[in-house]
This record gives C-alpha cells, structure tokens and sequence, in this order.
C-alpha cells in the first residue's frame, strides 16, 4: 500500500507542477510534466489501484491531462514553423479560427514549390522507397548527403546498422517502429539506410529470430495494413542487391543502378581532386587518364590521385642533387627569388649534392605535379571492381533494376 501511495502521489505532484508551468505559458515543460503524469497514473490504475470507481476517476484524469498535453504539442509544433501568441488554456487556437492553413501559406511563397505540388495532384504521387544499388566506390553514399542538402524542408535520418540491432530480444524492432513514428511526426521526411543488405538479407530457415523480427518490423513499418507513409521517403544503398529480401526489394519501388564513372567523368574527377595544388596537366592529359581508367571508380580515382600528390614529396626525400632556380619566396609569394632549391638529377646543369635534410626550409621548392607522377601512381594502384561483380550487377538491373 506504501507504494500504491508514492506512485499516486508523484502522479499528482507531477500533475499540479505541470498545470503551473501551463499557467506561466512555460508550455514545453508542462508537456513532458502531463505526459510523465498520465505515464504514473496509468501505472497506478493497471497494478495499484483498489476498486473500479478509483480507476475511472484516475481515468478521467488523464484523459483531461492528454487532450491538454495534444494542444501543446500542437500548438508547440506550430510554432516552430510560424510564431504565434501564446495559447491560454480554455481559449481556442488561432489554426482552429483560420483553418489551420498555415503550412498552405507557407508553401504559397515559393512558386516553384506550388507548380510542382499542381502538377503532382490525384494519383500522380512521389516515389516512396528507393533503392541506390552499384559497385562499391560510385557515390552512392554522396547522393544520399546530396539529397539531404537539396530538401532542406525535409528531416533527414541516416541510419546504419548500429543504430538499430539490440542485444536486448525485442528492443531491436521497436526501434524500427520508433524510427518510422519519428519519421511520421517530422514529415515531411528522408530515412536513408546506408549498406541495408545488412539488416534486410534474404530470410532462411537458419538465421535467428531476432534477425527476422527485424526484417518483418521494416517490412510492416514500410508499407504495412494501417501504416500512412505519406511524406516519407525510404532511401536505401547496397554493393550487392541480390541478397536482399524479395519484400524488401518489392518495396523499394525504384530500384536505380548507379554505374562506374565513364571517361568524360573519370576525366572531371582527376581535376577535381587535384584542385588548387600546383600542377603540370594539360586538358590532353586529362583526357587521357580519363581512357586509361577503365574499370576505375570514383573511389579508386581518388587514391590515385592521393598517392600522386604525394610523388614531389618523394621526390624531394629521396634526391641526393638539388640545383637553384627562380620562383615565388616562401615568406612572400608576391616577390620573386633566384636562390630556391628543387631536386634535380645528378647530370644537370648547376647540380649540388645534398640531401633535403641539408635545404633551409625557406629555401626548398618542391615539383609540381606533372603526367608522369599520374601515371606512376596510376602503375601501382589497381580497380577495387572486378568483371565478375559487374556481370552480377548487370544481371540484377536486368531482371529487377532500372540505369541510373
């Protein structure tokens, strides 16, 4: 009985704490006060209270205190989209007087936003999971962040497999189900599931229960009897489709294969990640590294150019000659000088032997990148991508994808 008396009475403390944040309009801390209220009430009435007539008063109560914490949440919600005057309890909402119209308003001022939301009326409606599939390294993950930063009205979830395995037996989907109710309350909304064959494989008659209690979760929260997905994007990326679940593939409506970069773009990305550093490359020899890249992805096109830049390095580590030359002084770029040091082969012209560890730091000038340095480092580094992946890939997006 000592603890029936505690419950009921932090319910009440509880209660009456909430109702005075209400009265000083401090409405964020008066919502979580009702709902902690209601969550002790309820506890009190399902394993505490004595008698029927005591349980529906306790019932009437949080019946009260729900519909006061539903106008809070509401109103709250409101205002972080639009600021409003404060809403008094017993007085009607501002949306109630107007209609409720205020998103309308909103999406009124942009018109680009109202000509596509004319255009997608009746059954023309947006796609609601889509799946990113492709070999490794093509830039699957960046689309994603690429999405995420284009819908900036939208709320973005990035989800891993880490976020959502318990080793707790059922915690596991209710995570699942938390992360699409999220999703619901924020909408609209992008849930983006990064290497996704790891938690929707196909199912089989020897993985464990925990792990098809994961996938049935997704399967039923994606697009389940009385689930309303309006709003919500599922966003997936895999490197190998074909082991995910036929449900799950089912439900990802736009299956998009992402390729390996062709020569134009393997071309773009050498310039790309050579950006400002000081180099020797003409639009030819871009080109040309751009047809000898076959097979490479952007991933792979990365590290080479990584490990080129880091060839003068080399060079200067390794060089036992150094000869002077004219160029741009350390402490200012703007005044030129003659007595700079750069690396040299023993045979030319003005060659001194030294070692780098001997070349005043002020004083040493390193290479440039040049043709040579690319195509060095492009001898040692070998595709991450092999035919026969390819050949799997292809075969999917014949018979369940579509070219991205």
């Amino acid at each position: 009985m000592a603890s029936t008396s505690t419950n009921l009475q932090k319910a009440i403390d509880l209660a009456s704490k909430a109702a005075q944040e209400d009265k000083a309009e401090n409405y964020e801390e008066a919502l979580q006060l009702y709902q902690h209220a209601v969550q002790y009430f309820l506890h009190v009435v399902k394993y505490e209270a004595q008698g029927d007539k005591a349980k529906q008063s306790i019932r009437a109560k949080c019946t009260e205190y729900l519909d006061r914490a539903e106008k809070l949440k509401e109103y709250l919600k409101k205002k972080e989209k639009k600021p409003q005057k404060p809403v008094k309890e017993g007085q009607p909402r501002p949306a109630d007087e107007k209609g409720n119209d205020s998103d309308g308003e909103g999406e009124s001022d942009d018109p680009e936003k109202k000509k596509l939301q004319n255009q997608l009326q009746g059954k023309r409606t947006p796609w609601r999971g889509i799946l990113l599939f492709g070999p490794p390294g093509t830039g699957k993950s960046y689309l994603a962040k690429a999405v995420a930063t284009e819908a900036n009205n939208s709320t973005f979830f990035s989800i891993s497999s880490s976020d959502l395995v318990s080793k707790w037996l059922g915690e596991s989907e209710k995570l699942v189900k938390n992360l699409f109710q999220l999703a619901r309350e924020n909408k609209p909304s992008i849930i983006f599931i990064d290497e996704i064959d790891s938690l929707c494989g196909s199912r089989s008659e020897n993985e464990s229960e925990a792990a098809r209690r994961i996938k049935t979760e997704f399967l039923v929260q994606m697009q389940g009897v009385g689930v309303d997905n309006d709003g919500i994007l599922v966003l997936g990326a895999t490197n190998i489709p074909w082991v995910l679940d036929s449900a799950i593939r089912r439900r990802f409506e736009k299956r998009i294969y992402i390729p390996l970069p062709e020569a134009h773009a393997r071309a773009a990305m050498f310039k790309l990640h050579l950006g400002t550093t000081q180099n020797s490359l003409t639009e030819a020899d871009f080109r040309e590294l751009g047809m000898k890249t076959e097979g490479y992805s952007g991933a792979d096109i990365s590290i080479i150019v990584r490990d080129a830049l880091m060839q003068p390095v080399r060079k200067v580590q390794s060089a036992t000659h150094f000869k002077k030359v004219r160029g741009p002084s350390r402490a200012d770029p703007n005044n030129i000088v003659d007595d700079l040091l750069m690396p040299c082969s023993p045979g030319d012209p003005g060659a001194i032997e030294m070692t780098w560890m001997d070349v005043p730091g002020d004083k040493l000038l390193e290479p440039v990148v040049c043709m040579s340095d690319m195509l060095r480092s492009l001898s040692s580094t070998k595709p991450t991508v092999n035919e026969h992946d390819l050949l799997k890939l292809k075969k999917f997006t014949e018979d369940f994808g579509q070219e991205g």
